[in-house]
Parts: structure tokens; C-alpha cells; sequence
């Protein structure tokens, strides 16, 4: 885990936190959680901190908050290319976001 090492977003978490947004297009601090291992109060504090600096956006979805990197935060080409890169010896995070089921299951589908 090349994060450990280095933290350039100000923390673990909230480096961890851009780089599995970077790898989805969105997503809500519960299952960012999952994915990082991290607690969830973490992550929402995270996302909290990054929203109030503009790098991510949240939205209401019913009562889920998604977030997303921020298309509107000045640097936003930039930011991904950079985040792209940091992703790329991530191999277990690349891994857990693979393994994401991103729709619904067929009703009556046995799990």
C-alpha cells in the first residue's frame, strides 16, 4: 500500500477516500468504508472536509448522500490525472472496487 507512506491529501483516510471516488463514479460513505476497511465515522469525516474544500460533491439520492470528485473543483483534470496515477499500485483497492455489485439483483434471484 504505496497511501501509507504517504498522505498528500492532508490524511490517510481522506487520500483513500479521493482515490476510491477516482475509481468509481460515485458513491456513499458506507460503502466507501467497506471498501477501504476504515470506520465509517472516518470516512464521513473525510468526505465531510473535502466537501467543505470543494474537491467532492454530494447529492441527495431518497435519503442516501452520494459523492462524487467535484467536475466543478478548478483543478478537476488535473486532480483525476494525479489520483489516477496514485490508484495505480493500489492493487487491493482496484480489487475491492472491481468486486462492487453496481445493480440491483433480479427479483427472486437466490443470493
Amino acid at each position: 500500500m504505496l497511501v501509507g507512506r504517504s498522505s498528500p491529501f492532508g490524511g490517510k483516510t481522506r487520500t483513500r477516500v479521493l482515490l476510491a471516488l477516482r475509481l468509481l463514479p460515485e458513491s456513499y460513505p458506507r460503502e466507501l468504508a467497506r471498501i477501504l476497511d476504515a470506520p465509517l465515522n472516518g470516512v464521513q469525516q473525510a468526505l465531510k472536509g473535502l466537501e467543505e474544500d470543494g474537491i467532492v460533491s454530494g447529492r441527495l439520492a431518497g435519503r442516501t448522500r452520494l459523492f462524487r470528485l467535484n467536475p466543478r473543483y478548478f483543478a478537476y483534470g488535473d486532480l483525476r490525472r494525479y489520483l489516477q496515477r496514485l490508484a495505480e499500485p493500489e492493487d487491493q483497492l482496484r480489487r475491492s472496487v472491481d468486486d462492487l455489485r453496481r445493480r440491483p439483483r433480479r427479483t427472486g434471484k437466490p443470493p
